[in-house]
């Protein structure tokens, strides 16, 4: 895809802006990309998640924790990439990990959507259907009928494909 501006040079800045709801999207080179004031940056630098493991690295580091027996990752390398090594490291760091997704996050379990895949296997859609249900009872509990109706004409629309 060539820039929008020059339309010579291969366009690795793709900016999508929206303004009063219209949505447009330009594909920028890098030339043109730093004549509009944008300043490409392919580090993790900028990564909202690296900012705040920088915070947390200022703290004292918790000495108790080793590397990962499976991958060899450090917990000094994860602090300063903001990469785990492997899935072991979940498990390895299983401390250290909890109270960062609980800041990052406001909570370490997940609450929310289940994943519906486009074909459900009985039980995803069992699954679905009971929180689903759950959602359901709590807009009635607090009055949200408008939402409740939602949930049920859902509910209805999981259960008659079935």
């Amino acid at each position: 895809m060539h820039c929008d501006k020059c339309r010579d040079n291969e366009a690795i800045i793709h900016l999508t802006q929206i303004v009063d709801n219209q949505m447009t999207t330009k594909h920028l080179c890098e030339a043109c990309a730093a004549d509009t004031g944008l300043q490409p940056d392919s580090g993790l630098a900028n990564l909202p998640l690296t900012d705040f493991l920088a915070q947390v690295s200022r703290q004292p580091a918790d000495t108790s924790l080793v590397p990962c027996p499976f991958c060899g990752l450090k917990p000094e390398e994860f602090r300063r990439s903001g990469r785990l090594g492997c899935s072991q490291c979940w498990v390895s760091f299983e401390s250290s990990l909890r109270s960062l997704v609980r800041r990052l996050h406001g909570g370490s379990q997940h609450i929310g959507k289940v994943y519906l895949p486009p074909n459900p296997t009985g039980e995803q859609r069992r699954e679905r259907l009971v929180g689903l249900r759950r959602k359901l009872s709590r807009a009635v509990e607090s009055e949200d009928f408008e939402r409740a109706a939602e949930i049920r004409d859902l509910i209805r629309t999981i259960e008659s494909a079935n």
